[in-house]
């Protein structure tokens, strides 16, 4: 099976946002790097290492729901040749539904391999109330 490459950082995380919005599965994971040592952790969750473990818990995000909207915004961005780190405010909220979740701040590490940007880490927090300007302070990025 061949998979998607991702040109840029910005490419992966573009379609990491994308599945995670349509609760696609097949789609999340094409953008994860498919090594062992890839982490993940979702709000007040466990540390999750390996693709399967991972792809076991997005599973179950999705399956409880039909979609997210998710607004991005950009906090602070670095990347060099082969390693991107990009940290992100998501505020995130379920069509049908009045509330809308406490802002997440994420962590997005992508590393550059023969088939182009892949995640290997993902980390996710809610921010504390006393630090919500962080959220305000950042620029949309889609």
């Amino acid at each position: 099976m061949s998979r998607k490459i991702f040109p840029a950082p910005e490419d992966a995380e573009a379609a990491f946002y994308d599945a995670f919005e349509r609760c696609n599965l097949t789609a999340m994971m094409a953008v994860w790097a498919s090594e062992e040592h890839i982490s993940c952790i979702h709000p007040q969750g466990p540390h999750l290492t390996g693709f399967e473990s991972i792809r076991a818990s997005w599973a179950e995000i999705f399956s409880a729901n039909n979609g997210f909207k998710l607004q991005i915004n950009a906090v602070r961005s670095h990347h060099d040749r082969t390693l991107a780190i990009r940290t992100v405010c998501e505020t995130l909220s379920v069509p049908g539904s009045t509330q809308t979740a406490a802002p997440i701040l994420a962590t997005n590490v992508f590393i550059l391999t023969p088939e182009g940007w892949r995640l290997v880490l993902h980390h996710a927090s809610v921010i504390p109330p006393d630090a919500a300007e962080l959220q305000n302070e950042a620029r949309i990025l889609h």
